[in-house]
């Protein structure tokens, strides 16, 4: 086999060689394998599936098992730190409007609502017949409680409910929202955000409680949580949604290990294993039982900079030096290396299914001649020594891709000390804005647009934010409150271009992600964020055999 060329070889030469993929054999040096693109996986669309009227009408039955890639945080969706940890919270809540699988705003639990003539006053008029959990009724009072609390200081995940200046209460069952400004992705800021908790509950049992024994208004129930082992919930007999949810018991499973996932599906463990890697999907095919699916995924990876805390003072306040960083990087030669091609370098937060994406705003190219020139304007002609966090366990290969990376700051002088850390104890470190100069991580898009993924990791608001400036906090509020479609996705195209000017970022990739299911699984419907809704949009239905 051919050595790998420079711009490969901190690629770890992918560790392992899939040999009868690839259709080579070992060698055992692995630094030193030339990397080929495997055969094309062929994996099974994802399809509807007619369900006999009988399976719909019967009411929930049967046991799903989903498997998580981390422990999460939390169930309580302000606190909850990633799409793990969030996508099994809202099993337990809903809000006041919710997002179909078309990404169309429909009614929730607001049965509609009326927007005043200066767009500043939204009124919502609540469902009449809602309880939640334990028997405790929904009215106008628990939308402005889960506002309040959400809204506190101790709150990590604030940002989106501060995007209002008060809430309301009318009457019993109508609700007014107060907006500073014309806001219109109010709605979809809210459906990923706004989960609404019982006032009553919440003061018997206080913070630690609830986060002991969640409670909602949504299609399941929760029955226990076993610390790196299981999450259990039952579905709600009382919900509100008529016909819903299909499943009677759902249970996720944490297990970071990919490799005990696929073992998993294939035993019947558990019925959907996610964020598999191309070759993991290739071994499944033609397995009984199993399904593997494939659809583009909108999370967006990248190595962050940071100028709020820990980063004040180095090099990487410099653009030229964050830019430097950014065109340092092959970032084709890892996706060729470590995902077999199967993710798309990005320029910015905005990605090509999102509202407002530019494509006339490129990636940077590799170029390390750039690098250096760069760095030596702006006064680092020798580099300089910078340290590196990233989660492990949390992404398919993201430790290697982070390894990757260091190897090629390495090239141009900069000299990266990377510690892969254990998830849960990063994200504390991220929340609380401690991690060191330059860290990994990736964050979802769950909206048709993509300003909850913005303000998240930009806004001066959030606590997971690194970085943040007076233009990127003027573009976040111009994005939030510019009305005109053609405007925002003007400013959209502003956005992505000061990405490229001012990074903060050294912007990495968009994956495309392979999952496998139990064939007791139908009408598998699994959004780009990677998040579902088990009981709510009825497109999960487990058939016994």
């Amino acid at each position: 086999m051919m050595s790998l060329s420079k711009k490969r070889r901190y690629i770890l030469g992918v560790m392992v060689v899939f040999a009868m993929a690839l259709g080579a054999c070992a060698t055992p040096e692995p630094e030193v394998i030339e990397v080929e693109k495997i055969v094309e996986v062929e994996v099974e669309k994802i399809v509807e599936v007619e369900v006999p009227a009988e399976v719909l009408a019967r009411g929930p039955v049967g046991t799903m098992v989903i498997s998580l890639t981390t422990n999460p945080n939390s169930l309580d969706i302000p606190i909850a730190a990633e799409r793990n940890a969030s996508t099994v919270g809202w099993h337990m809540f809903d809000t006041l409007v919710f997002l179909d699988d078309d990404l169309v705003i429909q009614p929730a639990l607001a049965t509609d609502w009326t927007v005043s003539e200066d767009g500043r006053e939204t009124i919502f008029n609540l469902r009449q017949d809602v309880n939640f959990h334990n028997g405790e009724h929904f009215t106008a009072d628990a939308v402005v409680f889960s506002w309040e609390r959400a809204t506190a200081d101790e709150i990590q995940w604030k940002a989106n409910w501060l995007i209002v200046d008060s809430v309301e209460a009318i009457d019993d069952y109508r609700v007014k929202v107060t907006t500073p400004e014309p806001l219109p992705v109010l709605l979809e800021l809210m459906f990923d955000n706004w989960a609404i908790i019982p006032p009553e509950y919440f003061a018997e049992v206080g913070e630690e409680g609830f986060a002991q024994h969640p409670i909602g208004t949504g299609p399941f129930m929760f029955v226990e949580w076993v610390k790196g082992d299981r999450i259990v919930m039952e579905a709600n007999p009382n919900y509100w949604r008529e016909g819903m949810p299909r499943v009677q018991t759902l249970i996720f499973r944490p297990i970071p290990e990919s490799a005990t996932r696929v073992a998993a599906i294939q035993t019947g463990e558990i019925d959907v294993a996610k964020r598999l890697t191309s070759e993991e999907a290739q071994s499944l095919l033609g397995v009984e039982g199993v399904k593997v699916v494939s659809f583009e995924q909108d999370r967006v990876y990248y190595i962050a900079f940071n100028n709020l805390t820990t980063g004040i003072g180095l090099p990487t306040i410099d653009a030229r030096v964050r830019q430097a960083m950014n065109y340092a990087v092959d970032r084709q030669a890892i996706v060729d290396a470590l995902f077999n091609g199967y993710a798309t370098l990005v320029s910015s937060y905005v990605t090509p299914i999102n509202f407002g994406y530019d494509p006339s705003v490129q990636p940077f190219p590799f170029d390390q001649d750039k690098a250096r020139e760069l760095l030596a304007e702006a006064g680092y002609p020798d580099g300089f020594e910078i340290e590196m966090r990233c989660p492990i366990g949390a992404y398919s290969q993201f430790e290697q891709v982070c390894e990757a990376v260091q190897g090629y700051l390495s090239e141009v002088g900069i000299e990266a000390n990377l510690e892969l850390m254990e998830s849960g104890a990063y994200w504390e470190l991220e929340a609380a804005r401690e991690l060191p100069g330059i860290f990994g991580d990736s964050w979802s898009n769950a909206l048709s647009e993509p300003i909850d993924r913005i303000t998240g990791a930009l806004g001066i608001e959030s606590n997971w934010a690194a970085w943040n400036t007076p233009e990127i906090e003027d573009m976040i509020t111009r994005l939030k409150t510019t009305v005109d479609d053609d405007e925002r996705r003007g400013v959209y195209s502003e956005f992505q271009k000061l990405m490229q000017e001012d990074p903060p970022f050294i912007w990495l990739y968009q994956p495309r992600v392979f999952e496998a299911i139990s064939t007791r699984v139908q009408n598998y419907q699994p959004r780009p964020a990677e998040n579902y809704f088990l009981g709510v949009t009825g497109t999960f239905v487990v058939v016994e055999e």
